[in-house]
């Protein structure tokens, strides 16, 4: 796939690459694999984090963890769906939102803490939202791409000798998959910035900094939580994401999601219940290219019986926190 962009420029693209497999290497680590040096990098990041919207977060994990996880499809009067999708951007339970549909759909990622949580969006607050005309709710049952694997490493731009010297050293992976009460300070300060030094989350636990480290270590080998990068697609030469909701039938579905998830196409999928048995997010340089698409390899993948495209116009939220407007 061509990987160029006016904005910004093959280097660039190598280090968002490096952090999608290692969002905490220091400076120097990522300019020895790279090739460049540290103040390279340095400088680098600051400029992808200034004008492409890089940002390094920690996620919590909803499948390992064993949390409930929706996509929402919420259909809207035309002049209320922004002000619906800013509205959801404040909930720390919202993990991404989208407008589609020509203005007139809000399409949203939810993580509800609890089965209380969830109650309260789908069963409170969404059914009572003023000029809301209706509520599509699709429980994710299956991730077969997304989350701790992303999608940049389809593009190529790393070799396998330094996609493994990135990989932080695997930990012990025998643990479960659990977050205690004592995790939070730790959480939070990794929310808000993934590549936080140990002295700053020394600090904001009050714990030792081999303490940190030991316990970051097990929550990242156990699965409760991965180290993601947020960036605009369109900085490095894609700017159209497109939601598509593709429907099989139950025997195929397996095969699907493990074929889509090979596509140099998709960011994400998984087996969802609702309207739909499949949601998948494609990321491509342009409409041409999402039409190639799906009349392509979609269009003639064996199983899939229906697909619905909503291109987004605008993103509200990505990850944890809202994006500002431009």
């Amino acid at each position: 796939m061509e990987t160029e962009s006016d904005t910004f420029d093959r280097l660039d693209l190598r280090l968002l690459s490096a952090l999608e497999v290692n969002g905490r290497a220091s400076f120097s680590r990522l300019g020895s694999v790279l090739g460049v040096s540290d103040q390279t990098i340095a400088r680098r990041y600051r400029r992808l984090c200034a004008k492409g919207g890089l940002r390094v977060v920690a996620v919590r994990d909803s499948y390992p963890l064993g949390h409930d996880q929706w996509t929402l499809r919420l259909r809207c009067v035309p002049d209320s769906a922004a002000a619906i999708a800013d509205a959801l951007a404040q909930r720390p339970d919202t993990s991404w939102i989208g407008l589609a549909s020509g203005g007139t759909e809000v399409i949203c990622g939810t993580r509800p803490r609890s089965s209380g949580d969830r109650d309260d969006l789908l069963l409170g607050k969404l059914p009572r939202t003023p000029r809301l005309l209706e509520i599509r709710a699709h429980q994710l049952l299956h991730r077969f791409h997304g989350g701790p694997t992303g999608w940049l490493a389809k593009l190529g731009v790393l070799t396998d000798e330094e996609t493994r010297a990135l990989r932080p050293p695997a930990g012990p992976s025998d643990a479960p998959a659990r977050i205690a009460p004592e995790d939070e300070p730790l959480l939070a300060a990794l929310e808000h910035d993934g590549r936080a030094s140990y002295p700053e989350l020394q600090r904001v636990t009050g714990r030792s900094e081999s303490a940190v480290k030991r316990r970051l270590a097990a929550l990242l080998a156990s699965g409760a939580v991965y180290i993601d990068t947020e960036y605009d697609t369109a900085a490095i030469g894609y700017p159209v994401l497109a939601v598509l909701w593709i429907t099989t039938g139950p025997a195929d579905l397996h095969r699907v999601g493990e074929t889509l998830a090979g596509h140099p196409e998709i960011a994400h999928a998984a087996a969802t219940a609702g309207p739909s048995n499949l949601v998948a997010t494609a990321v491509v340089r342009g409409t041409a290219e999402l039409y190639a698409y799906l009349s392509g390899p979609l269009g003639h993948l064996e199983g899939v019986r229906h697909v619905e495209a909503s291109p987004f116009l605008r993103r509200v939220k990505q990850l944890i926190y809202p994006r500002p407007r431009s």
